[in-house]
């Protein structure tokens, strides 16, 4: 899919996407950990940030010791200019403003370069509904992450079981679809 047919699809999408084709043409693939790299056959087709927040629950672990943990993420997805082209919410899943979106599941994780930092990321799409920017994505990957974990000052036991916190994170979002 080539350059044309993301501008078809912006054009039947709204004119948020106009800006967005030049974006997607000139994302290069990052530079990545050898297991965070998406498979040789893909580019990618866009790039978005996202600001938000980690949602976690204080929860016994099978050795009745308690912790947070991952509930889901709450986030904007923004353009280069800070305008919000969609959205990254539980699943994980990721939709676009034209209503199309992804599923995903994590295939591999490694170390944010950032202390304190929620771990960087590659996604397997497992999953498409609606037609629109995100129809062809095929992999995601998370990277560039800050923030993200509860903090170490959030004590999660037997008295805050069901607590929920949030912790604000920020992060970019590679989407990947195979070559044309």
């Amino acid at each position: 899919m080539g350059a044309r047919k993301i501008a078809l699809r912006c054009v039947t999408a709204g004119t948020f996407c106009l800006a967005g084709i030049v974006w997607a043409q000139n994302v290069e693939r990052p530079e990545v950990p050898d297991e965070l790299k998406a498979p040789l056959g893909e580019e990618v087709m866009l790039k978005a940030h996202a600001e938000g927040l980690q949602i976690y629950v204080c929860q016994a672990g099978p050795d009745q010791k308690y912790a947070w943990v991952l509930k889901e993420p709450r986030a904007k997805l923004l353009d280069e200019r800070g305008n919000q082209i969609g959205e990254h919410f539980a699943g994980p899943t990721w939709k676009w403003k034209d209503g199309s979106e992804v599923t995903g599941k994590a295939v591999a994780k490694h170390d944010a370069t950032q202390p304190n930092a929620i771990p960087w990321l590659l996604v397997r799409v497992i999953g498409h509904k609606g037609k629109g920017m995100l129809d062809g994505v095929t992999t995601i990957q998370r990277l560039n992450t800050h923030g993200g974990v509860p903090s170490q000052l959030t004590l999660c036991s037997e008295s805050k079981r069901d607590t929920e916190v949030g912790a604000t994170y920020g992060a970019d979002y590679y989407f990947y679809r195979p070559k044309s």
